[in-house]
């Protein structure tokens, strides 16, 4: 694979998932902020643009990768369907797994670590935000979605949903996006990249650590919507119209 600087990041990521490890290796935000070029996002960053394209020409030729799903070739509606069932679940269920810990040691360990009420606050209000924007794909995005999928292989037509065009609906979502990608970036910052201090019991490390995870899933998450899902649903709107 011939790697250029002014590829876009979030069409290589769609291409080849693996190149995501390398993008967060360098701290380059590859899903809300996926539609910069390579050579702009380096340059922001004061990264050797370079070190970059040989990490990414690594990891396209690493065929024990373990790889991964071609999502860009899944129909939208199974696509959907996936984001739905395992990343709107995991949403749902970590929440409620992660707040109990991070309630405790707040309770054990603010005094000596003020930061972990602000991390406390910033995931209560990422999930809570979350959960309601979930909502909205789940009641007007998707289903949107899946009728254009059935409309297209049946031949037929869509009627002109009351938000107008799929765009609308788009944009809010992926202004969604960038609210909770800056939250959990400032949760990185906090806790200076999930890294448990010395006096941290197990409970503490193991809350750092669902953390780091939660964000690890929401970055797929938000990928597989920016990336592909969206465009895609774009694309497919303009055609059957």
């Amino acid at each position: 694979m011939n790697i250029q600087k002014d590829q876009i990041i979030g069409e290589l990521v769609a291409q080849d998932y693996r190149a995501s490890s390398v993008f967060k290796k360098y701290g380059i935000d590859f899903c809300c902020q996926g539609n910069t070029t390579i050579g702009e996002a380096c340059a922001k960053k004061d990264i050797n643009p370079e070190a970059v394209l040989n990490d990414l020409e690594a990891a396209a030729q690493n065929a024990n990768g373990g790889g991964t799903a071609d999502y860009k070739s899944w129909p939208l509606d199974l696509l959907a369907d996936y984001i739905e069932k395992k990343h709107h679940r995991y949403v749902e269920e970590k929440s409620l797994e992660i707040k109990p810990y991070l309630d405790k040691i707040c309770q054990v360990h603010g005094g000596r670590h003020p930061e972990l009420f602000e991390i406390n606050e910033l995931f209560t209000a990422s999930v809570g935000e979350l959960a309601k924007h979930m909502k909205k794909e789940e009641l007007v995005l998707f289903p949107f979605i899946r009728k254009m999928v059935n409309a297209r292989q049946k031949g037929t037509s869509v009627e002109a949903p009351h938000f107008g065009t799929v765009q609308n609906p788009i944009q809010t979502m992926m202004a969604e996006h960038d609210n909770e990608g800056e939250r959990f970036r400032k949760i990185e910052a906090l806790s200076k990249g999930y890294a448990p201090p010395e006096d941290a019991c197990n409970t503490y490390r193991v809350t750092l650590s669902l953390l780091k995870e939660f964000e690890d899933d929401l970055h797929l998450h938000i990928h597989l919507e920016n990336n592909i899902l969206f465009p895609k649903a774009a694309e497919m709107e303009k055609a059957l119209n």
